[in-house]
């Protein structure tokens, strides 16, 4: 009863708007490509007053975020408020899921003797800058040329990355020097699943059905959703003091990641971060204060914030974000990264000064240590940005604007729903009847802005009813029309977003036999 009321209830996060195993391994060698399969088949600042538009519903819950995506002046939006549901009792519960493939026999391992020198090419044996080298937990960035040297302690993986191609792994070894590191281009697909979605069999299986049949290869997994739970048996002791193991603990999931590893499958631990009524309700003095009581300030979903100032907010979140990597996640990805947009914001109290001057830097530099002390792990860091960054100059008043964010991000994650863009985008008002061309601007403008950069953009499109506009069911022809307007913007990949996990299969390619064998 408690799952199933969570699901719920509670799955739609972001509603108002939206050791484990390891990654397969591969050696580069002397000279020789990595044998790898192939991969699956003018900035305007609008400016517009507030508007206040309810945009909670039942039967379609809005996606995360769309009341505040708006150009310039904030659009801020009103939906009604929701009566705080009580809290499922905590409880760490077993799910069914197949046994993680038999493990095969490990090669001896060799050690490194020396440093190790190199130069990363791309697919077609051209330089490749913009990469870097992971060795003994110290990430090194290639020269100009490409080229690099390390020296990893004795017995080390040497993990080589760079967005937008899939991860080299290096084994200890006798290597001849130098090594030519040729790197596949890598287009991530995914979707995305809930915090109670990926422990339910059906959803889960459903997805990883897709996952198998169709052009997706990827998932985004709710790790610490809005609410602040966790979602495995965590050993963070911050975590463990404020009660964020929350309802619907997985105790199998490091056999799930398992699981999703065997198959294949590119992993995205979501960590939503400065919304987070766990940690605000238990430590007030980290929450932002409302002035009027003197308690934590809550936003329309009754959900407390964080007060983005406080650096044991950042510590806390990247001590989240580190054991995922440790679990097995490819990448991690900030969400609610940035200050409030919705709920009494004149009676919301920080710790400085909220203004143009504090709140992006403030941003910035807290993904400026994740990204270093993530990279050194071997994982990408990525953060979801409003849809209207794009077209902004400024900092849309919540801390986020792509020229400072991009050089600390490897992957910048646009919520382009075309519900989200409220007064339209230039030259377009009516966003519903034009998804190719708002995702299609909106990638095209932010991989501009962020070209001083190796970030690479990978937008979240919308697979959910609008709620902006004509109330439109968003179907096939929809989707298929933004997939394209991010291939065509240059996007390097794409995410779906649908907070009940239902998503339209019939907009997506198929795989061929061959490879969905």
């Amino acid at each position: 009863m408690a799952i199933a009321f969570g699901y719920g209830v509670l799955a739609p996060d972001r509603l108002g708007l939206v050791a484990a195993a390891e990654p397969p391994r591969v050696v580069a060698a002397l000279t020789t490509p990595v044998e790898v399969p192939p991969p699956a088949p003018h900035p305007i600042a609008a400016t517009t007053p507030a508007v206040e538009t309810a945009t909670h519903e039942t039967t379609a819950p809005e996606p995360r975020d769309a009341r505040a995506t708006k150009p310039v002046e904030l659009v801020r939006l009103a939906p009604e408020p929701l009566p705080e549901p009580p809290r499922p009792t905590p409880n760490v519960r077993s799910v069914p899921t197949p046994p993680p493939a038999p493990a095969k026999p490990e090669r001896p391992r060799g050690s490194w003797s020396g440093p190790i020198t190199g130069k990363v090419l791309d697919q077609d044996g051209q330089p490749l800058t913009g990469a870097s080298v992971v060795a003994g937990g110290i990430e090194t960035r290639v020269a100009d040329d490409a080229t690099f040297t390390v020296t990893p302690p004795a017995d080390a993986t040497v993990i080589v990355k760079r967005p937008g191609y899939a991860k080299v792994t290096l084994e200890p070894g006798p290597l001849k020097m130098p090594l030519e590191i040729s790197m596949r281009p890598q287009t991530i697909k995914a979707a995305y699943l809930t915090y109670f979605g990926f422990g339910d069999r059906g959803i889960r299986g459903r997805v990883l059905d897709m996952l198998e049949r169709t052009e997706l290869n990827a998932v985004v997994i709710d790790v610490k959703g809005d609410r602040g739970w966790i979602i495995y048996p965590t050993r963070v002791e911050q975590a463990l003091a404020i009660g964020a193991q929350g309802p619907a603990t997985l105790r199998e999931f490091d056999a799930m990641m398992a699981d999703l590893k065997a198959r294949g499958i590119y992993t995205i631990a979501r960590i939503v971060t400065m919304k987070d009524n766990i940690l605000a309700t238990a430590r007030p003095d980290l929450a932002i204060t409302d002035t009027r009581t003197g308690k934590p300030w809550i936003d329309r979903e009754h959900l407390a914030w964080v007060d983005p100032f406080h650096e044991e907010v950042w510590n806390y979140n990247i001590a989240i974000a580190k054991e995922a990597v440790d679990r097995g996640f490819d990448e991690v990805q900030f969400d609610y990264v940035r200050f409030p947009t919705d709920g009494k914001l004149q009676a919301a109290k920080y710790s400085r000064p909220v203004n143009k001057e504090t709140r992006l830097p403030t941003i910035a530099a807290f993904l400026a240590r994740a990204r270093k002390e993530l990279g050194a792990r071997g994982a990408y860091v990525a953060a979801d940005l409003f849809g209207y960054t794009a077209f902004n100059e400024n900092d849309t008043d919540i801390g986020q604007r792509i020229e400072e964010l991009a050089p600390n991000l490897d992957y910048i994650c646009p919520m382009v729903y075309p519900s989200g863009y409220h007064v339209g985008i230039p030259g377009y008002r009516n966003p519903v009847q034009n998804s190719y061309a708002v995702v299609h601007e909106s990638v095209r403008l932010i991989r501009k802005r962020a070209a001083h950069t190796p970030a690479r953009v990978r937008p979240w499109l919308q697979d959910f009813k609008d709620y902006a506009f004509d109330r439109r069911i968003f179907g096939v022809t929809e989707i298929r029309d933004q997939i394209r307007g991010a291939d065509e913007g240059g996007g390097s990949g794409w995410m779906l977003w649908n907070p009940r996990n239902d998503y339209t299969r019939a907009a997506l390619r198929e795989k061929s036999p061959l490879v969905a064998r």
